[in-house]
């Protein structure tokens, strides 16, 4: 296992939720701390963040350095297209301009693409006034890079779903590139059957020879899967204690499982 958080808060931003994770190997039973924050309703997450660090246990102890997962609207760039000066206006063709925003963005050099996202600046503020070294990452990039890596290990296609936070990532590779990579809302079961059958005809996939992969918070999982057969012959749920091979983190409950991917595999 990498020790992503060693001298190091982890702090993963989803839309209504916030938590705060630490790792410490010398800890041989329990390593991983996991501290989820009740979001309130009705305040900026900026001002959920300035309550949840004055109550966390974990920033008592003193850790300076924080990484910031965010799970928020990206957008994918290759590398070869990428430019700095232009990101923001490439950035806002994809998605609506909001106040008081600041865009980021993360270069994955192994999958050949620039992710691009943004920020409220309060929140940024928030973050970076308290703690000295703040890197901010898309939340999923853990998880493309793990897949990635899996995506090889037959000579059939693979479509991957990702859930999370009422939400679906599709995705596919092609070599070290993305093939296909959008995100839906999917807060139900039926929605998500039509989007990943849509994608799966979309890039001509062969339904019985290619494969299919769902992980995450997946909705009515056994009603989804029994439905994707009747059109895939392949399908397969990814369970992340399999994968990693019981790793401590996939023993947290309610964990997300791009973070289990960050504390298990690395960034």
């Amino acid at each position: 296992m990498e020790n992503q958080g060693k001298g190091r808060i982890i702090i993963r931003i989803g839309r209504h939720h916030l938590s705060f994770s630490t790792i410490d190997m010398s800890q041989e039973e329990n390593p991983i701390t996991y501290e989820p924050y009740v979001v309130r309703s009705g305040i900026s997450m900026a001002a959920n963040m300035r309550e949840a660090l004055k109550e966390a246990e974990l920033k008592e102890q003193g850790v300076r350095k924080a990484m910031v997962m965010v799970d928020v609207p990206m957008l994918l760039i290759p590398v070869e297209q990428f430019e700095e000066t232009t990101m923001d206006e490439m950035f806002h063709h994809a998605f609506p301009k909001r106040e008081q925003e600041q865009v980021l963005y993360n270069v994955l050099p192994d999958l050949n693409v620039v992710c691009v996202f943004a920020i409220n600046k309060d929140l940024h503020t928030v973050l970076t006034d308290n703690f000295s070294d703040v890197k901010i990452v898309a939340a999923l990039s853990p998880v493309w890079r793990h897949l990635h890596r899996r995506a090889f290990t037959s000579p059939h296609h693979k479509l991957y779903g990702y859930f999370h936070n009422q939400k679906l990532d599709i995705f596919a590779f092609q070599q070290n590139r993305f093939k296909f990579y959008n995100q839906f809302e999917a807060t139900r079961s039926h929605d998500a059957l039509y989007f990943l059958l849509y994608v799966w005809n979309q890039l001509m996939l062969n339904q019985n020879h290619d494969e299919l992969y769902l992980v995450g918070d997946i909705p009515e999982r056994d009603w989804l899967t029994e439905e994707l057969k009747k059109y895939v012959e392949k399908v397969y749920v990814i369970n992340p204690s399999a994968d990693f091979n019981r790793a401590p983190a996939t023993q947290i409950k309610n964990m997300p499982y791009d973070l289990m991917t960050l504390l298990t595999k690395g960034r």
